[in-house]
């Protein structure tokens, strides 16, 4: 038996990378995103905390469709910006797209010492089920940024980001390497023992 588990996002490669993790595990969970159903609107992420906007998508998902729900929210903090973008990390730039986010970070930090360049990528889960059970779990990816982008196979800041004891940005690992240390993977990951708890006996493998 397989169960449908509804991911708040019409992002491809986060529908990928959470098959991906959840299948490595051994659940027999089908990830099927948003626009499978034409009916959900988007969610405004209106909460101040990454948690906030998680739980509040996965909430307004599950009540539309009647699955189970997961929504994460995830943005880069930048220690030379106090924590910033952070939750505006996807609206940094007015709405203008991933590039012109990457690219006003970088303007910002035109100013800053290289070994100032600290950061980390934070990432928040939330499940909720249509009885009303919820769960939320977090992931944390430390790094660095660099001043040019380097690396096709990510998304967002990607481009810009080393993770610590590396040398390569998030955008130049394979999809593998990334889910291993990535905060969204790290984050997916602690929420597979919630899934094994909380969903049908026969989505646990």
């Amino acid at each position: 038996m397989t169960t449908r588990v509804v991911l708040a996002s019409r992002n491809p490669h986060k529908i990928e990378e959470m098959d991906r993790i959840l299948d490595d595990a051994g659940l027999h969970v089908e990830v099927v995103g948003l626009d499978g159903f034409a009916d959900v609107p988007d969610v405004p992420e209106t909460e101040p905390t990454f948690a906030g906007n998680a739980l509040l998508k996965a909430r307004a998902v599950c009540a539309a469709t009647g699955l189970p729900a997961v929504s994460d929210d995830s943005g880069l903090c930048v220690d030379a910006l106090n924590g910033m973008p952070g939750v505006l990390s996807a609206r940094w730039s007015g709405g203008q797209g991933d590039v012109a986010n990457l690219e006003l970070v970088l303007a910002q930090l035109a100013d800053t010492p290289d070994d100032r360049l600290g950061a980390q990528f934070r990432c928040a889960v939330a499940l909720v089920l249509p009885d009303g059970r919820v769960a939320v779990v977090d992931g944390e990816m430390r790094g660095h940024l660099v001043r040019a982008p380097r690396g096709t196979n990510g998304f967002g800041y990607d481009p810009i980001f080393v993770p610590d004891g590396g040398t390569r940005t998030s955008a130049e690992l394979s999809a593998a390497e990334k889910d291993a240390i990535s905060h969204r993977g790290t984050a997916l990951r602690a929420l597979v023992p919630v899934l094994r708890e909380l969903l049908p006996e026969g989505a646990a493998g």
